[in-house]
């Protein structure tokens, strides 16, 4: 279980493939912390470590996971968000997120406003029942509150804060990201559909 709340950014430094399976090496200020089997967000995906040290660790993404998510484009050099799971003594500065992808979306626009930028991104309009204006959303891990949706787009306003410390200041125009929808908009739209059966 995660917040949305980024810790910090980790740089891809090695890609191995076996078989299917591709194996994902990540330097990042956090590594030496890590623990073998600990859960941590990348991009928004939960993935478990599978070796750690001083400066880097590994995680697998199967076959599965490469074709619900963005992480079948990952390169080497390429800049991800990290977030280790919650601890359940402390507040939940964003809203629950599970580190589960529901799908991926493509970034459309940028644009700076200000001092704060504003993201717009397309996805499918089969999930436009769990996007609502003032509502959370997980775009690339990050914990995020909708803006303007319409069908199969929403945008997203990004803080100076978020910017600097995210995954955001790199993001292009038609760039893939990964989306998680809202947790209790998921349980409130399965239950409804239930009722209708």
């Amino acid at each position: 279980m995660f917040t949305g709340i980024i810790e910090c950014l980790g740089s891809i430094t090695h890609i191995d493939q076996e078989f299917s399976n591709y194996h994902f090496t990540i330097e990042s200020i956090i590594s030496n912390e890590l623990k073998i089997d600990q859960s941590v967000a990348h991009d928004g995906v939960c993935l478990t470590v599978t070796r750690c040290d001083k400066k880097s660790h590994t995680v697998t993404a199967i076959k599965e996971t490469l074709n619900k998510t963005s992480l079948s484009q990952w390169s080497i050099g390429d800049y991800i968000n990290l977030e280790r799971c919650m601890v359940m003594n402390g507040r939940l500065d964003g809203h629950i997120v599970q580190g589960h992808v529901d799908t991926t979306g493509k970034c459309i626009s940028i644009k700076e406003t200000e001092g704060s930028w504003l993201y717009t991104f397309q996805y499918s309009p089969e999930h436009n029942g769990l996007v609502i204006s003032k509502g959370s959303i997980t775009v690339n891990g990050t914990s995020l509150t909708v803006v303007d949706p319409k069908t199969g787009i929403f945008s997203v306003a990004i803080i100076p804060y978020t910017y600097e410390h995210t995954k955001f200041k790199f993001l292009k125009m038609g760039d893939s990201v990964n989306l998680e929808f809202d947790i209790l908009g998921k349980y409130i739209q399965k239950n409804l559909s239930l009722i209708k059966e």
